[in-house]
C-alpha cells in the first residue's frame, strides 16, 4: 500500500472516531439511534424553601433533630422567630424561592427543601395565616386551607421535610398560591400561562 493510500485510510479512521466522539457527546446516556428532542422533555420549574432555624433552641423546644439545619451561622433562635412574627417583620430567612413563577401549562413545579425544617406548600385561594396564631401576622386569620394544621390530611399531603422535595403537576391556566402554613409569609405565586 503506497504512502498516499494509508494516509487517506488514516484520515477516514480519524473521521470515524471524530464522529462517534461527537455523537458520544451529544447524547451520552441514550443510543444515538433513538435521539431526544428537547421539545419533548417536560419541562420543570424548582422552587426552593429555605430557613435559618436554630437547632440548640428549635430542638430544645420540639424535639430532637426537629432542626437541621446546616447553615454556617446566621440562625434565628425560635423566641426570636416568634417575636418577629408578632412584631410584623417575619424573618426573611425563611422563604420560596422565587416568590414568582411564571410557567407554560403542563410544567412541573418541583419543591425541595433545603432548609433545617419541615415546611408546607400549601395551595391556597388567598395568601393569610397559617395553623400557628403565634407566627401569623398581627390581625391575620388561618386561611381556610390551612385550619387544622397536620391533622387536615390535605395539609399534612402538602409537608416537605428537610432534604426532601415535593411535585406540584397539573396546574391549569391561570394563578395560583402557594403558601406554608406553618409560617405563612413563604409564599409563591405561580402563573401558569
Amino acid at each position: 500500500m503506497n504512502t498516499v493510500a494509508k494516509f487517506a485510510l488514516l484520515v477516514v479512521c480519524w473521521m470515524f472516531v471524530g464522529a462517534t466522539c461527537a455523537l458520544a457527546q451529544a447524547n451520552p446516556t441514550r443510543p444515538a439511534q433513538h435521539p431526544v428532542e428537547p421539545a419533548n422533555l417536560p419541562s420543570v420549574a424548582q422552587v426552593v424553601a429555605l430557613d435559618e432555624c436554630d437547632p440548640l433552641t428549635f430542638n430544645a423546644a420540639l424535639g430532637p433533630d426537629f432542626c437541621k439545619n446546616v447553615t454556617i451561622g446566621a440562625f434565628t433562635t425560635l423566641s426570636d422567630l416568634f417575636a418577629k412574627a408578632a412584631a410584623g417583620t417575619p424573618d426573611p430567612g425563611w422563604d420560596f424561592e422565587p416568590d414568582t413563577l411564571k410557567i407554560k401549562e403542563g410544567t412541573t413545579v418541583s419543591v425541595v427543601d433545603q432548609g433545617g425544617e419541615p415546611h408546607t406548600f400549601t395551595e391556597v385561594a388567598e395568601f393569610g395565616g397559617g395553623f400557628i396564631p403565634g407566627l401569623n401576622a398581627p390581625g391575620e386569620d388561618t386561611v381556610p386551607e390551612c385550619a387544622g394544621g397536620f391533622s387536615k390530611v390535605a395539609v399534612a399531603k402538602t409537608r416537605i421535610l428537610q432534604g426532601s422535595q415535593v411535585q406540584i403537576t397539573g396546574l391549569s391556566k391561570g394563578t395560583h398560591r402557594f403558601e406554608c402554613c406553618i409560617h405563612p409569609w413563604m409564599r409563591v405565586k405561580v402563573e401558569v400561562k
